[in-house]
């Protein structure tokens, strides 16, 4: 990983800034950089007003220099690991991932390495410089599809208020016990689970959670569910659809690993029995490119585990 990289900035005042407070024109015009690094240059001196250091409220005058020169430090410690990625698409800005079956985003307990987060610094090692390699939303574990990651501070930022303005469409394939009547809208707010704290429930105090589920192939006693969400709370699909009465298939957390359907054959018991994960995929993402503000929309086709099982739930 890259140990350190040089910021130089400069800007001369215009009179349409004058007046205003130096933090406030250096957000206006430094708008690649977070807040947050802006306070941080001005407390540590390294944000200068014709060379001087500067209070954040100092209003300015027309044709004051604005500059910003330090040495900038990675944000995260880990280790760069090669780790196989499978790259749907990557720019100056982002990078679109399939996510594999299995790996973990994040470093954490239980996982200090051989993360997403490990294998995106061996891929681009200047992605240590942004808050958490880049990555902007998760897919757990066992969850396969489609991620985006940002590649700039301002990307970070772009794709962070687009996931907070629910304008970046996210849906999922899942395959579910039952079989819903009609297409849903799952309304139920979800926090941490009382009793175990591992797992996350409906709870009236928690965070609002809204998925939207319609059916697109249903089987005796099954479906194939698209899924999209307009929040992105922990394990929300999964506490959603077993809170219905429709949990994914392979799901040990949420409720299905051993769940029929009834009339269900002793090939679909066996096949449900061995599925190893919880049958969810991300199959579709669209976002507003940060650069470009133009849509922009990817897919990544089912994974073979999961054929698998609709060839046998269609037989």
């Amino acid at each position: 990983m890259e140990k350190k990289k040089k910021i130089s900035l400069n800007y001369t005042v215009l009179e349409s800034d004058e007046g205003y407070r130096v933090d406030q024109v250096v957000a206006r015009q430094f708008s690649e950089y977070s807040r947050g690094h802006i306070q941080k240059w001005i407390k540590e001196g390294d944000l200068l007003v014709n060379g001087k250091e500067v209070k954040p409220k100092q209003a300015l005058m027309l044709e004051d220099t604005v500059s910003v020169n330090f040495w900038e430090e990675p944000q995260l410690a880990d280790q760069a690991e090669d780790i196989p990625l499978e790259i749907i698409f990557e720019d100056e800005e982002i990078i679109v991932i399939n996510k594999s079956i299995g790996l973990v985003v994040h470093p954490g307990s239980g996982n200090p390495d051989g993360t997403l987060v490990n294998a995106l610094l061996a891929h681009d090692s200047s992605l240590g410089f942004l808050p958490r390699a880049g990555i902007v939303h998760r897919l757990d574990k066992d969850t396969s599809g489609l991620m985006v990651i940002a590649k700039k501070e301002s990307s970070y930022l772009n794709l962070i208020e687009q996931l907070k303005a629910r304008s970046v469409r996210r849906t999922y394939l899942a395959i579910v016990v039952g079989v819903p009547i009609s297409n849903k809208t799952i309304n139920a707010p979800i926090g941490r689970h009382p009793k175990i704290r591992t797992k996350q429930a409906i709870n009236q105090n928690g965070k609002e959670a809204i998925t939207r589920i319609s059916v697109s192939e249903s089987f005796k006693g099954y479906a194939l569910l698209k899924v999209n969400l307009e929040t992105g709370r922990t394990h929300q699909i999964r506490v959603h659809l077993s809170h219905i009465g429709y949990p994914i298939i392979g799901d040990s957390v949420y409720g299905a690993r051993k769940q029929f359907a009834p009339g269900s054959t002793d090939e679909i018991k066996t096949t449900i029995s061995e599925f190893k994960r919880q049958a969810l995929h991300a199959e579709e993402l669209e976002l507003m490119h940060p650069e470009t503000e133009k849509s922009i929309s990817f897919q990544a086709k089912i994974p073979s585990d999961m054929a698998r099982l609709l060839e046998t739930l269609k037989a």
